[in-house]
């Protein structure tokens, strides 16, 4: 099993910046892409940004120019730098990884983490 957690929400006035962290573990053969997804209330999940094992990344595009991901491959890890928050930015953010378990687990398998809250509020 693949095991996915977050880590590093919390409250933060508008304006400010927050960071968080994903680390996964488990039976890990090999990583394929990992992202950031987060879910308002009353909202449907939305992909925030995602980054390859090689390091390409893409940005929705209401979080661009603020947010960057980044991965620590020898850590299995990933990082979300969140920057000028916004009200809307609240949300609870979740982060999935695509992960092969062995040689022969070709396609791997999302795995998804519970989630972190982060709250914008003066």
């Amino acid at each position: 099993q693949v095991q996915v957690a977050e880590s590093g929400g919390g409250l933060v006035e508008p304006g400010g910046s927050l960071r968080l962290s994903c680390a996964s573990s488990g039976d890990i053969y090999r990583i394929n892409d990992m992202g950031w997804y987060r879910q308002a209330p009353g909202k449907q999940r939305e992909m925030v940004a995602t980054i390859t094992s090689g390091g390409r990344t893409t940005y929705s595009d209401s979080v661009k120019g603020r947010f960057t991901i980044s991965r620590d491959n020898a850590k299995n890890t990933i990082y979300l730098q969140m920057n000028s928050l916004k009200p809307e930015d609240a949300a609870v953010y979740y982060c999935r990884v695509r992960a092969r378990v062995g040689p022969l687990d070709y396609n791997g398998k999302d795995y998804w983490g519970i989630g972190s809250q982060v709250t914008v509020s003066p």
